[in-house]
Protein backbone atom coordinates (compact mmCIF):
# COMPACT_ATOMS: atom_id res chain seq x y z
CA UNK A 1 0.00 0.00 0.00
CA UNK A 2 1.06 3.59 -0.58
CA UNK A 3 -0.18 7.06 0.31
CA UNK A 4 -0.67 9.84 -2.27
CA UNK A 5 -0.03 13.44 -1.24
CA UNK A 6 -0.59 16.68 -3.17
CA UNK A 7 1.10 19.79 -1.78
CA UNK A 8 -0.18 23.06 -3.28
CA UNK A 9 -0.26 21.68 -6.83
CA UNK A 10 -1.10 23.92 -9.80
CA UNK A 11 -1.60 22.79 -13.38
CA UNK A 12 -2.56 24.84 -16.44
CA UNK A 13 -2.88 24.11 -20.13
CA UNK A 14 -1.74 27.23 -21.90
CA UNK A 15 -3.62 30.09 -20.26
CA UNK A 16 -6.38 27.80 -18.95
CA UNK A 17 -5.97 26.72 -15.32
CA UNK A 18 -6.95 23.08 -14.69
CA UNK A 19 -5.99 22.70 -11.01
CA UNK A 20 -5.28 25.46 -8.52
CA UNK A 21 -3.61 25.11 -5.12
CA UNK A 22 -4.58 21.45 -4.64
CA UNK A 23 -3.55 19.93 -1.29
CA UNK A 24 -4.77 16.62 0.12
CA UNK A 25 -3.57 13.19 1.19
CA UNK A 26 -5.05 9.80 0.28
CA UNK A 27 -3.99 7.50 3.08
CA UNK A 28 -2.51 4.07 2.54
CA UNK A 29 -5.32 1.65 1.66
CA UNK A 30 -7.95 4.41 1.43
CA UNK A 31 -10.64 4.56 -1.26
CA UNK A 32 -10.76 8.26 -2.21
CA UNK A 33 -13.44 9.37 -4.65
CA UNK A 34 -12.80 12.57 -6.62
CA UNK A 35 -16.09 14.01 -7.83
CA UNK A 36 -17.19 17.13 -9.64
CA UNK A 37 -18.77 18.44 -12.84
CA UNK A 38 -17.18 18.04 -16.27
CA UNK A 39 -14.09 20.18 -16.71
CA UNK A 40 -13.35 20.57 -13.00
CA UNK A 41 -9.90 18.92 -13.23
CA UNK A 42 -10.64 15.39 -12.01
CA UNK A 43 -8.94 13.47 -14.82
CA UNK A 44 -6.01 15.90 -14.87
CA UNK A 45 -5.43 15.08 -11.21
CA UNK A 46 -5.18 11.35 -12.03
CA UNK A 47 -2.83 12.02 -14.93
CA UNK A 48 -0.56 13.93 -12.56
CA UNK A 49 -0.45 10.96 -10.18
CA UNK A 50 0.42 8.45 -12.88
CA UNK A 51 3.00 10.74 -14.52
CA UNK A 52 1.22 11.43 -17.80
CA UNK A 53 1.29 15.15 -16.88
CA UNK A 54 3.66 17.19 -14.75
CA UNK A 55 2.59 19.88 -12.25
CA UNK A 56 3.47 23.53 -12.90
CA UNK A 57 3.92 24.13 -9.17
CA UNK A 58 3.79 22.16 -5.94
CA UNK A 59 4.77 18.59 -5.15
CA UNK A 60 3.23 15.14 -5.58
CA UNK A 61 4.46 12.44 -3.23
CA UNK A 62 3.82 8.69 -3.35
CA UNK A 63 4.59 7.08 -0.01
CA UNK A 64 6.48 10.21 0.96
CA UNK A 65 8.69 10.25 -2.15
CA UNK A 66 8.54 13.24 -4.50
CA UNK A 67 7.77 11.72 -7.93
CA UNK A 68 8.62 14.74 -10.06
CA UNK A 69 10.57 13.37 -13.02
CA UNK A 70 9.87 9.75 -12.10
CA UNK A 71 8.71 7.67 -15.13
CA UNK A 72 5.11 6.38 -15.00
CA UNK A 73 6.27 2.74 -14.97
CA UNK A 74 8.12 3.29 -11.67
CA UNK A 75 5.22 4.87 -9.76
CA UNK A 76 3.38 1.69 -8.84
CA UNK A 77 0.08 2.79 -10.41
CA UNK A 78 -2.45 0.92 -12.55
CA UNK A 79 -5.22 2.76 -14.35
CA UNK A 80 -8.72 1.62 -15.34
CA UNK A 81 -10.28 3.78 -18.06
CA UNK A 82 -13.82 4.65 -19.12
CA UNK A 83 -13.18 3.13 -22.57
CA UNK A 84 -11.84 -0.23 -21.18
CA UNK A 85 -8.74 0.11 -23.46
CA UNK A 86 -8.59 -3.64 -24.19
CA UNK A 87 -6.67 -5.16 -27.09
CA UNK A 88 -9.50 -6.25 -29.43
CA UNK A 89 -7.53 -9.03 -31.18
CA UNK A 90 -6.43 -10.63 -27.91
CA UNK A 91 -8.40 -13.05 -25.76
CA UNK A 92 -9.54 -12.22 -22.25
CA UNK A 93 -6.68 -14.38 -20.96
CA UNK A 94 -4.10 -12.44 -22.96
CA UNK A 95 -5.51 -9.04 -21.95
CA UNK A 96 -5.31 -9.90 -18.26
CA UNK A 97 -1.89 -11.52 -18.67
CA UNK A 98 -0.32 -8.53 -20.46
CA UNK A 99 1.22 -6.81 -17.36
CA UNK A 100 2.68 -10.14 -16.24
CA UNK A 101 4.29 -10.82 -19.62
CA UNK A 102 5.82 -7.34 -19.63
CA UNK A 103 7.51 -8.26 -16.34
CA UNK A 104 8.65 -11.62 -17.80
CA UNK A 105 6.79 -13.69 -15.23
CA UNK A 106 7.16 -17.45 -15.98
CA UNK A 107 4.35 -18.91 -18.10
CA UNK A 108 3.15 -21.32 -15.45
CA UNK A 109 2.88 -18.53 -12.91
CA UNK A 110 1.06 -16.33 -15.44
CA UNK A 111 -1.56 -19.01 -16.10
CA UNK A 112 -2.09 -19.56 -12.38
CA UNK A 113 -2.37 -15.84 -11.67
CA UNK A 114 -4.74 -15.10 -14.57
CA UNK A 115 -7.06 -17.99 -13.70
CA UNK A 116 -7.16 -16.86 -10.08
CA UNK A 117 -8.07 -13.29 -11.06
CA UNK A 118 -10.63 -14.50 -13.61
CA UNK A 119 -12.26 -16.68 -10.97
CA UNK A 120 -12.61 -13.80 -8.52
CA UNK A 121 -14.17 -11.62 -11.24
CA UNK A 122 -16.48 -14.33 -12.63
CA UNK A 123 -14.63 -14.41 -15.95
CA UNK A 124 -13.44 -18.03 -15.95
CA UNK A 125 -15.90 -19.03 -18.69
CA UNK A 126 -14.74 -16.19 -20.94
CA UNK A 127 -10.94 -16.57 -20.96
CA UNK A 128 -10.82 -17.70 -24.61
CA UNK A 129 -13.19 -14.99 -25.88
CA UNK A 130 -12.25 -11.70 -27.44
CA UNK A 131 -13.59 -8.41 -26.07
CA UNK A 132 -16.18 -8.00 -28.85
CA UNK A 133 -17.93 -11.14 -27.60
CA UNK A 134 -18.39 -9.69 -24.10
CA UNK A 135 -20.97 -7.39 -22.56
CA UNK A 136 -19.97 -3.95 -21.30
CA UNK A 137 -19.85 -5.15 -17.71
CA UNK A 138 -17.68 -8.13 -18.65
CA UNK A 139 -15.26 -5.90 -20.56
CA UNK A 140 -14.92 -3.62 -17.56
CA UNK A 141 -14.19 -6.62 -15.35
CA UNK A 142 -11.44 -7.64 -17.80
CA UNK A 143 -9.97 -4.14 -17.54
CA UNK A 144 -10.13 -4.41 -13.74
CA UNK A 145 -8.51 -7.86 -13.91
CA UNK A 146 -5.65 -6.49 -15.99
CA UNK A 147 -5.09 -3.74 -13.41
CA UNK A 148 -5.10 -6.31 -10.59
CA UNK A 149 -2.57 -8.45 -12.49
CA UNK A 150 -0.17 -5.51 -12.53
CA UNK A 151 -0.12 -5.74 -8.70
CA UNK A 152 -0.02 -1.96 -8.22
CA UNK A 153 0.29 -0.05 -4.98
CA UNK A 154 -2.29 2.46 -6.27
CA UNK A 155 -5.40 1.92 -8.40
CA UNK A 156 -6.51 4.89 -10.51
CA UNK A 157 -10.06 4.76 -11.88
CA UNK A 158 -11.09 7.34 -14.50
CA UNK A 159 -14.91 7.28 -14.91
CA UNK A 160 -14.82 3.47 -15.34
CA UNK A 161 -18.59 2.93 -15.23
CA UNK A 162 -19.85 5.78 -17.41
CA UNK A 163 -20.51 3.54 -20.43
CA UNK A 164 -22.58 0.98 -18.50
CA UNK A 165 -26.34 0.76 -18.04
CA UNK A 166 -27.69 1.54 -14.56
CA UNK A 167 -28.09 -2.10 -13.37
CA UNK A 168 -24.54 -2.94 -14.50
CA UNK A 169 -23.15 0.17 -12.81
CA UNK A 170 -24.63 -0.89 -9.46
CA UNK A 171 -23.07 -4.35 -9.74
CA UNK A 172 -19.67 -3.03 -10.82
CA UNK A 173 -19.62 -0.48 -7.99
CA UNK A 174 -19.85 -3.33 -5.52
CA UNK A 175 -17.28 -5.37 -7.49
CA UNK A 176 -14.67 -2.60 -7.52
CA UNK A 177 -15.06 -1.84 -3.81
CA UNK A 178 -14.90 -5.55 -2.92
CA UNK A 179 -11.69 -6.08 -4.88
CA UNK A 180 -10.09 -2.95 -3.39
CA UNK A 181 -10.96 -4.09 0.14
CA UNK A 182 -9.64 -7.59 -0.60
CA UNK A 183 -6.34 -6.34 -2.03
CA UNK A 184 -5.99 -3.49 0.50
CA UNK A 185 -4.62 -1.11 -2.09
CA UNK A 186 -4.98 2.67 -2.22
CA UNK A 187 -7.56 3.78 -4.80
CA UNK A 188 -8.31 7.15 -6.41
CA UNK A 189 -11.64 7.00 -8.21
CA UNK A 190 -12.76 9.82 -10.51
CA UNK A 191 -16.44 10.26 -11.33
CA UNK A 192 -19.04 12.94 -12.08
CA UNK A 193 -21.75 10.72 -10.55
CA UNK A 194 -22.51 11.77 -6.99
CA UNK A 195 -24.25 8.42 -6.33
CA UNK A 196 -20.96 6.61 -6.99
CA UNK A 197 -19.17 9.07 -4.74
CA UNK A 198 -21.56 8.62 -1.82
CA UNK A 199 -21.78 4.83 -2.05
CA UNK A 200 -18.16 3.89 -2.79
CA UNK A 201 -15.76 6.25 -1.08
CA UNK A 202 -14.15 6.14 2.34
CA UNK A 203 -13.64 9.83 1.67
CA UNK A 204 -14.78 12.27 -1.01
CA UNK A 205 -12.89 15.15 -2.60
CA UNK A 206 -15.29 17.57 -4.33
CA UNK A 207 -13.76 19.70 -7.11
CA UNK A 208 -15.13 22.67 -9.01
CA UNK A 209 -13.24 24.83 -11.51
CA UNK A 210 -9.94 23.27 -10.44
CA UNK A 211 -10.34 23.93 -6.72
CA UNK A 212 -11.20 21.70 -3.77
CA UNK A 213 -14.66 22.65 -2.51
CA UNK A 214 -15.09 19.84 0.01
CA UNK A 215 -13.04 17.08 1.62
CA UNK A 216 -14.57 14.60 4.04
CA UNK A 217 -16.50 11.39 4.55
CA UNK A 218 -19.68 10.87 2.51
CA UNK A 219 -21.77 11.25 5.67
CA UNK A 220 -20.10 14.51 6.74
CA UNK A 221 -20.30 16.15 3.32
CA UNK A 222 -23.93 15.11 2.86
CA UNK A 223 -25.25 16.09 6.29
CA UNK A 224 -22.93 19.04 7.00
CA UNK A 225 -21.70 20.46 3.66
CA UNK A 226 -19.07 23.20 3.97
CA UNK A 227 -20.59 25.42 1.28
CA UNK A 228 -23.47 25.87 -1.15
CA UNK A 229 -21.73 24.07 -4.02
CA UNK A 230 -21.17 20.85 -2.08
CA UNK A 231 -24.70 20.99 -0.66
CA UNK A 232 -26.28 21.23 -4.10
CA UNK A 233 -23.92 18.83 -5.88
CA UNK A 234 -24.31 15.90 -3.49
CA UNK A 235 -27.72 14.30 -3.12
CA UNK A 236 -30.53 13.23 -5.46
CA UNK A 237 -33.06 14.73 -5.53
CA UNK A 238 -31.15 17.93 -4.93
CA UNK A 239 -31.31 19.82 -1.66
CA UNK A 240 -34.06 22.43 -1.28
CA UNK A 241 -32.69 25.96 -0.94
CA UNK A 242 -35.07 28.40 0.72
CA UNK A 243 -34.26 32.11 0.90
CA UNK A 244 -35.96 34.33 3.43
CA UNK A 245 -35.58 36.84 6.24
CA UNK A 246 -34.92 35.82 9.83
CA UNK A 247 -37.33 37.29 12.32
CA UNK A 248 -37.35 36.82 16.11
CA UNK A 249 -40.94 36.65 17.38
CA UNK A 250 -41.58 35.96 21.07
CA UNK A 251 -38.26 34.14 21.38
CA UNK A 252 -38.83 32.01 18.28
CA UNK A 253 -36.69 32.45 15.19
CA UNK A 254 -38.81 32.30 12.05
CA UNK A 255 -37.94 32.33 8.36
CA UNK A 256 -40.27 34.64 6.40
CA UNK A 257 -41.34 33.55 3.87
CA UNK A 258 -42.33 30.66 4.04
CA UNK A 259 -43.16 31.23 7.71
CA UNK A 260 -41.16 28.38 9.23
CA UNK A 261 -40.30 28.26 12.91
CA UNK A 262 -36.69 27.13 12.94
CA UNK A 263 -35.73 24.27 15.29
CA UNK A 264 -32.84 24.55 17.80
CA UNK A 265 -30.59 22.47 15.51
CA UNK A 266 -30.73 25.36 13.03
CA UNK A 267 -30.86 28.35 15.37
CA UNK A 268 -27.85 27.07 17.33
CA UNK A 269 -25.77 27.26 14.15
CA UNK A 270 -27.01 30.79 13.44
CA UNK A 271 -25.50 31.91 16.76
CA UNK A 272 -26.13 35.54 17.56
CA UNK A 273 -27.58 36.21 14.14
CA UNK A 274 -31.34 36.61 14.57
CA UNK A 275 -32.18 38.94 11.68
CA UNK A 276 -31.36 39.39 8.03
CA UNK A 277 -31.70 37.50 4.77
CA UNK A 278 -30.36 33.93 4.75
CA UNK A 279 -30.53 30.86 2.54
CA UNK A 280 -31.31 27.58 4.28
CA UNK A 281 -30.83 24.12 2.78
CA UNK A 282 -33.30 21.33 3.58
CA UNK A 283 -32.84 17.79 2.26
CA UNK A 284 -35.99 16.41 0.57
CA UNK A 285 -36.15 13.47 2.99
CA UNK A 286 -36.65 15.99 5.82
CA UNK A 287 -39.81 17.40 4.24
CA UNK A 288 -42.95 15.33 4.81
CA UNK A 289 -45.85 16.07 2.46
CA UNK A 290 -49.30 15.47 3.94
CA UNK A 291 -52.80 16.13 2.71
CA UNK A 292 -53.89 19.67 3.54
CA UNK A 293 -57.07 21.66 3.46
CA UNK A 294 -58.41 23.79 0.67
CA UNK A 295 -56.95 26.80 2.50
CA UNK A 296 -53.36 25.55 2.26
CA UNK A 297 -51.15 27.86 0.19
CA UNK A 298 -49.08 24.89 -1.04
CA UNK A 299 -50.01 23.19 -4.31
CA UNK A 300 -48.66 19.90 -5.69
CA UNK A 301 -47.25 20.37 -9.19
CA UNK A 302 -45.56 16.95 -9.67
CA UNK A 303 -45.87 13.51 -8.16
CA UNK A 304 -43.50 10.56 -8.73
CA UNK A 305 -44.23 7.05 -7.49
CA UNK A 306 -41.08 5.48 -6.00
CA UNK A 307 -42.42 2.28 -4.50
CA UNK A 308 -42.63 2.67 -0.73
CA UNK A 309 -42.83 6.45 -0.94
CA UNK A 310 -43.94 9.20 -3.28
CA UNK A 311 -41.85 12.20 -4.25
CA UNK A 312 -43.79 15.47 -4.45
CA UNK A 313 -42.95 18.86 -5.87
CA UNK A 314 -44.94 21.52 -4.04
CA UNK A 315 -45.14 25.23 -4.82
CA UNK A 316 -46.18 28.28 -2.83
CA UNK A 317 -45.79 31.71 -4.42
CA UNK A 318 -42.12 31.81 -5.52
CA UNK A 319 -41.01 28.91 -3.28
CA UNK A 320 -40.66 25.38 -4.72
CA UNK A 321 -39.87 22.36 -2.54
CA UNK A 322 -39.32 18.65 -3.07
CA UNK A 323 -40.41 16.31 -0.30
CA UNK A 324 -41.78 12.84 0.29
CA UNK A 325 -45.10 11.39 1.33
CA UNK A 326 -46.08 7.85 2.31
CA UNK A 327 -47.19 5.19 -0.16
CA UNK A 328 -50.87 5.61 -0.96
Amino acid sequence: MASVTFERVDKSFGTTPALRDISFEAGSGEFLVIVGPSGCGKSTLLRLVTGLESPDAGRILIDGVDVRGMPPKNRGCAMVFQSYALYPHWSVFDNIAFPLRIRRVPKGRIAERVRGIAGSLKLSAHLDKRPKALSGGERQRVALGRAIAADPQIFLFDEPLSNLDAPLRAGMRAEIVARQRELRRTALYVTHDQTEALTMGDRILVLDAGRIMGDGTPQDLYHDPPNRFVATFLGRPAINLVRGRLESINGTIRLEPPGWALPPSVTDRLGARTAGVVEIGVRPEHIVVQEGTGLSPWRVTAREFLGEKIQYTVVRADCTLIGFGPHE
